[in-house]
C-alpha cells in the first residue's frame, strides 16, 4: 500500500511536469513575453493561438514576427521534390530556405491571399494595420529566434524514415531567408538591418513586397539578394477590387515602386498572380508595367484555391496551367520577354 507521503510526492512530481509543459507551450506560442503579458486583447491572443495551430511560431518579445516551415522544404526532405525557385533562381535550396516575416500585419486585403485577414472568422478581429505594438524587436533577435524556432519545428523529421538524412542535417542550417510568410515585410522599419543580420548568419535574402511602401525600398541598404514585387492587376479599377488596399494612393505607390526598380542593383522579379475572371486581361497594360520596371524575370503564377481565400473566391477562379501558358505567351508578345521555364505543380511560368 502506498503511503500518504509517497502519494503526495508523486502528485507533486506530476504537477511539476504539467507546469513545465504549459510553460513550454506558452513560450512556443509567444505568450511568454514579459512585455506582452496582460496587454493583448482577447482577439489578438486568439489570433496567436490560430497561428500556432497553423504551424507558425511567433518570434521576438513583441510578437510581430513569425517563422514557419515551408511546404516545399517538407517536400524536399520527404520526396526530393523541390520548389521552382530552386530550379529557376540559383543558389536556392528548398530544404535550406527559412520562410518568415518581420511584420505579421499587412496594408492590403488581397482576395487571393490564403492567409487570415481580420474579420475573416468570428473572434478574430484584430488590428492588422498598423499592428498595435509599442516598439519593434531588434533584427538580431528576430533572425536568431527564427532560426531556432524553425529548427525546433524540424526536429521531428529526424525520426521520419522517409526523410533524407543528409538533407535534414543541412536543413537545420538555413542558407536563405525569405520574407514572404505573411504580412508586408517592408512595414518593419529595420528591414536593411534584418538583411544584414541574415547575411551574418550566412543566408541570402528574398524579399516579397506588394510595392505600396516605396520609401522603404528607397532606403534599403543592403538590398536583398532577390526582390519580388507583386503586380496583381493591369489597371487601378481592377487593382482596388483585387488588392483591396487599406492605405490611400496604394496604386500610385505601387507605380512609384515600379519606376524605381531599374535603379535598384539586385535581382528583380515581377510576380503576376492570375485569378481567372478577375485580372487575366489587359496584356498590354501589364506589358507597360514591365517596360517601366525592367525586371530580370517575370513570374506568371496561378492563383491557388487554398486557405482562407476559399471564402473569398469561387473554385473556378483558379486557372488551369493551360490558361497560365496562354496568358504568358500573349504577355511575351507585348513585352518582349521570352518564356524560359514552366512548373506545373505551382502553376507558374517564367519569362526573362
Amino acid at each position: 500500500m502506498v503511503s500518504p507521503e509517497e502519494q503526495v510526492k508523486k502528485l507533486a512530481i506530476l504537477l511539476y511536469f504539467c507546469v513545465v509543459f504549459v510553460v513550454l507551450l506558452l513560450w512556443q506560442v509567444g505568450f511568454g513575453s514579459v512585455n506582452n503579458v496582460g496587454t493583448e486583447p482577447s482577439s489578438m491572443a486568439e489570433m496567436h493561438k490560430t497561428y500556432f495551430r497553423q504551424g507558425y511560431r511567433l518570434v521576438g518579445n513583441h510578437l510581430h514576427s513569425a517563422v514557419k516551415v515551408c511546404q516545399w522544404t517538407k517536400e524536399s526532405l520527404r520526396h526530393n521534390r523541390v520548389c521552382y525557385k530552386e530550379l529557376w533562381y540559383p543558389p536556392v535550396q528548398s530544404h535550406r530556405c527559412m520562410m518568415m516575416t518581420p511584420y505579421l500585419g499587412c496594408n492590403c486585403h488581397c482576395l487571393y491571399c490564403w492567409r487570415l485577414h481580420t474579420h475573416d472568422r468570428p473572434r478574430l478581429n484584430w488590428k492588422k494595420f498598423p499592428l498595435a505594438i509599442k516598439e519593434f524587436d531588434e533584427p538580431a533577435q528576430i533572425v536568431e529566434q527564427a532560426i531556432e524556432k524553425r529548427r525546433l519545428l524540424l526536429t521531428g523529421w529526424k525520426g521520419n524514415p522517409k526523410a533524407d538524412r543528409k538533407k535534414f542535417e543541412e536543413a537545420l542550417k538555413p542558407t536563405m531567408m525569405t520574407m514572404s510568410l505573411t504580412g508586408e515585410p517592408t512595414l518593419y522599419p529595420q528591414t536593411s538591418e534584418l538583411i544584414r543580420e541574415a547575411e551574418k548568419k550566412g543566408m541570402i535574402t528574398f524579399l516579397v513586397t506588394n510595392g505600396t511602401v516605396p520609401e522603404a525600398l528607397e532606403k534599403l541598404s543592403p538590398l536583398p539578394f532577390q526582390l519580388y514585387v507583386s503586380v496583381s492587376a493591369p489597371n487601378k479599377k481592377k487593382y482596388l477590387t483585387v488588392v483591396k488596399p487599406l492605405v490611400k494612393e496604394a496604386w500610385e505607390k505601387l507605380n512609384r515602386t515600379l519606376e524605381m526598380l531599374p535603379s535598384l542593383n539586385t535581382r528583380k522579379v515581377l510576380r503576376l498572380t492570375m485569378i481567372k475572371g478577375w485580372n487575366m486581361t489587359g496584356h498590354k497594360e501589364y506589358a507597360e508595367f514591365i517596360k517601366k520596371a525592367q525586371p530580370n524575370f517575370i513570374e506568371v503564377k496561378a492563383y491557388e484555391w487554398v486557405g482562407q481565400s476559399q471564402k473569398r473566391l469561387p473554385k473556378n477562379a483558379m486557372p488551369y496551367m493551360q490558361d497560365i501558358e496562354e496568358f504568358a505567351e500573349k504577355l511575351s508578345l507585348h513585352s518582349g520577354y521570352v518564356v524560359k521555364a514552366k512548373f506545373e505543380p505551382s502553376g507558374a511560368v517564367l519569362l526573362a
